[in-house]
């Protein structure tokens, strides 16, 4: 992303992760499944699942809630088989959407996905219909009274891509391989985040602003309130106002 938009994007992505953290709980749990069920239940060798416990314990999950759910992924335990699926679709003005959910029952969620951007203007796609605009990338955010020089001494030493700062914000960029490792380096070196996730950078992007970018916004938020849904990207940039 390029100038002021870049920042105006994360501080959106920042502004929805504190808005869903009400069911934060609900998608942990998953995650956690997820992650145990994918790579296994021993969080020292897996490192998605060990991102996954680290973020339910800083939402103050209880460590039984985290144990029980590592081992229904892990299969020692009974429940509901949850698998990962990603859907593809168009909001209004023609942004590309990914949606991407844990369920245990993809015909109540290709449903509810389907009904959230039928009544927000837009319509579900087939696969490979937008995903081609989007790289998979680690973004690990800082804000505030940050020291970049040190944040990109430990990023670069630590294998990660580049670091871009502007706006009271550093981002550092990784590719998926790096992205826990670098994560682990900043946090052997006492710095803490303030967002750090695997996310869907579009390639190209849609400017929108006003009555436009409210559009796409609802969309998205009607989106991320459906329990099944883990996370949302688009490749719409939205300006904020003059």
């Amino acid at each position: 992303m390029a100038g002021h938009s870049k920042w105006a994007n994360i501080k959106f992505r920042k502004a929805a992760q504190d808005a869903k953290r009400g069911k934060a709980f609900t998608k942990l749990i998953k995650e956690i499944t997820v992650s145990a069920r994918i790579g296994g239940s021993d969080s020292d060798a897996n490192p998605r699942l060990r991102t996954a416990i680290d973020k339910a314990l800083g939402a103050n999950m209880t460590r039984d809630t985290i144990e029980r759910a590592v081992k229904r992924g892990a299969g020692e335990l009974d429940g509901a088989d949850i698998e990962e699926i990603r859907y593809e679709g168009y909001g209004p003005h023609g942004v590309a959407v990914l949606v991407e959910t844990a369920t245990d029952n993809r015909n109540r969620t290709v449903s509810e996905v389907r009904h959230a951007f039928t009544k927000h203007g837009g319509n579900l796609g087939t696969d490979g219909s937008v995903a081609y605009l989007f790289n998979k990338i680690g973004s690990i955010v800082f804000s505030g009274e940050v020291d970049e020089e040190k944040i990109m001494e430990i990023a670069l030493d630590a294998g990660a891509e580049d670091v871009e700062g502007g706006e009271g914000v550093v981002e550092v960029v990784t590719p998926p391989e790096a992205f826990h490792q670098v994560e682990q380096a900043f946090k052997e070196a006492g710095m803490e985040p303030e967002m750090s996730e695997l996310i869907q950078r579009p390639s190209t992007e849609t400017e929108l602003a006003g009555e436009d970018a409210e559009k796409v916004m609802k969309l998205i938020d009607a989106l991320e309130d459906l329990d099944d849904v883990q996370d949302v990207f688009t490749n719409a940039s939205f300006q904020e106002p003059a």
